[in-house]
């Protein structure tokens, strides 16, 4: 795979500039970069979605396979057995071959038929057709998904149907994968069979991820897309070996910079000595005129000084204190219709300053209870009591509260604030100048993610409800809004897939799903469920 002099821009947003790469044939490779750098772009080039302004991807005509990190499914009717099964279209394959057989039977001397029958007969050997059924089925037992087989994909959650549809794409031997944040639906069973399938993977593996363990299992070459350069660098190694020779060429590039001020401040200082010399001085003069030529030659390819990005900063300081007990719930039952329960008589309640993590495996309903705290849902019995001193912000998992065709500074909007203490605001969460007037729609999930936390920081709540607030992010921001959710005054409610997030924040008691139990905060219980549990 080869990228030649790519360029690429949106308005006067420059993605790429003349930007090149080659890897080699059946490579894994990871590709990182920060938060709207363009890589879940160069995707998008290479599927057909997005056409650059110059220069080309080469994939040396293999088959794609993308993951995309929101999954749309043509026809939710279609049953997950069904689903995964056309990821190889083996049974149309069959089809046409028998009708070629039959066609050649009534043409027995046509070449170009028994020309068609060995390409199509070369595709079902590509698909391995004789082991695909056993293929099929160890990845749907490794990854746990033999209970869902008959259902159709219109009844799983968002997490279940990524699942599925990671399968499909393992399944369909696809000669280059292209995957975006895969890990986010993965529970740690699967995780590992997922790890070890990629290693093992005959084709091309390009993976987007914020996973540091991931890529370091997987990867050996990480694909550096430089926002600041619009470049793209390809380094041998994996995770681990990019930050240690990326921080290597950092400060050989900063000694450079150095060197060349220096030389940039004698040269200045001697041509202005030189120009407020005596006319007479013909020799400084001269002198003068030589170091001119230096100092222009110098500035003109003088080596630029990365961009030192901001870290993402959060006050978190509620309006006002909360109240003892900021919610009791009473008597809980709740189903969607025509499904089975999720909750009877599910009870608990949450006292003031307390970190609350709700635990569940695949379609328990944790992502539902906190829409019913919110009051997006309606219980079919029992209470919800919401005490009149508590403040809530509520960040989605799948960023719902983003109008995706506003702007950043539409979106954070609030009455209290006027334009610049907004633009302030999005400012800590890197969105500088006209950074704000993009549209919600075109960023990146990285991004989103940014902008629904700048929302959460505005409404100065006393309780914060967090469903995976992790996700999409870089491994640097995940590690700071830890730190600002640990030092949070008020109370906290998480759904998070995220051990070392969970760890951060200081969880203190957890309440499983579907059971309802409510149990203390225990580091060995709570590596217990992650290895059993995903994702809703």
């Amino acid at each position: 795979m080869r990228a030649e002099n790519l360029s690429l821009s949106f308005g006067t947003n420059i993605v790429y500039d003349n930007a090149s790469f080659n890897l080699p044939k059946n490579v894994k490779a990871g590709i990182v970069g920060v938060n709207g750098a363009g890589k879940t772009t160069l995707f998008k080039i290479m599927m057909g979605q997005i056409t650059p302004d110059s220069g080309v991807i080469d994939v040396d005509g293999a088959e794609l396979g993308y993951l995309p990190q929101v999954i749309e499914i043509p026809d939710p009717n279609i049953t997950v057995w069904d689903f995964i099964m056309s990821g190889r279209p083996i049974e149309k394959l069959e089809s046409a071959l028998n009708k070629l057989y039959m066609d050649l039977a009534q043409n027995p001397d046509d070449a170009r038929i028994l020309d068609e029958i060995s390409a199509v007969q070369d595709k079902l050997n590509h698909y391995d057709v004789y082991n695909a059924d056993a293929i099929m089925l160890n990845i749907i037992e490794n990854m746990n998904l033999g209970d869902m087989l008959d259902m159709p994909l219109s009844k799983l959650s968002g997490g279940q149907k990524s699942k599925v549809a990671f399968a499909r794409l393992l399944y369909s031997g696809a000669g280059v994968l292209l995957l975006d944040e895969p890990t986010n639906h993965l529970d740690a069973e699967s995780r590992d069979f997922v790890c070890d399938y990629l290693r093992r993977y005959r084709g091309t593996v390009l993976i987007i991820s914020h996973d540091v363990d991931f890529l370091n299992k997987i990867v050996s070459k990480i694909l550096y897309i430089d926002k600041v350069a619009h470049s793209i660098t390809v380094f041998d190694g994996n995770w681990d070996d990019y930050k240690r020779k990326s921080g290597q060429l950092r400060r050989q590039r900063d000694a450079k910079i150095k060197s060349e001020e220096r030389q940039i401040k004698h040269l200045s200082e001697f041509v202005a000595r030189a120009n407020a010399s005596s006319p007479t001085a013909h020799g400084l003069k001269r002198a003068g005129h030589v170091r001119a030529g230096q100092l222009e030659k110098l500035l003109a390819h003088r080596t630029v000084r990365e961009t030192e990005y901001k870290r993402v900063k959060m006050d978190l300081s509620p309006m006002r204190e909360g109240a003892r007990f900021p919610i009791m719930v009473d008597d809980l039952w709740f189903r969607y219709p025509g499904k089975k329960l999720l909750y009877r008589k599910l009870s608990f309640h949450i006292s003031g300053g307390e970190r609350f993590l709700i635990v569940g495996e695949n379609g328990t309903g944790k992502s539902t209870l906190l829409k019913l705290i919110m009051g997006y849902l309606t219980p079919e019995r029992g209470i919800i009591d919401i005490n009149p001193k508590t403040d809530i912000a509520y960040y989605a998992q799948e960023l719902e509260q983003l109008d995706m065709d506003k702007t950043v500074l539409e979106n954070i909007a609030m009455p209290q604030y006027n334009e610049l203490q907004l633009r302030a605001v999005a400012a800590n969460f890197l969105f500088f100048d006209m950074d704000v007037f993009k549209r919600v729609g075109i960023l990146s999930p990285g991004e989103r993610a940014r902008v629904a936390l700048c929302k959460l920081l505005l409404k100065r709540a006393n309780l914060l409800i967090l469903d995976e607030p992790t996700n999409h992010l870089d491994p640097d921001t995940q590690r700071i809004i830890g730190d600002n959710f640990h030092d949070f005054p008020g109370t906290i409610i998480v759904v998070s897939h995220n051990p070392e997030f969970v760890e951060q924040i200081g969880i203190t008691r957890m309440l499983v799903l579907p059971s309802g139990r409510i149990e203390d905060y225990d580091h060995e219980k709570l590596e217990y469920y992650y290895s059993v549990n995903s994702k809703e």
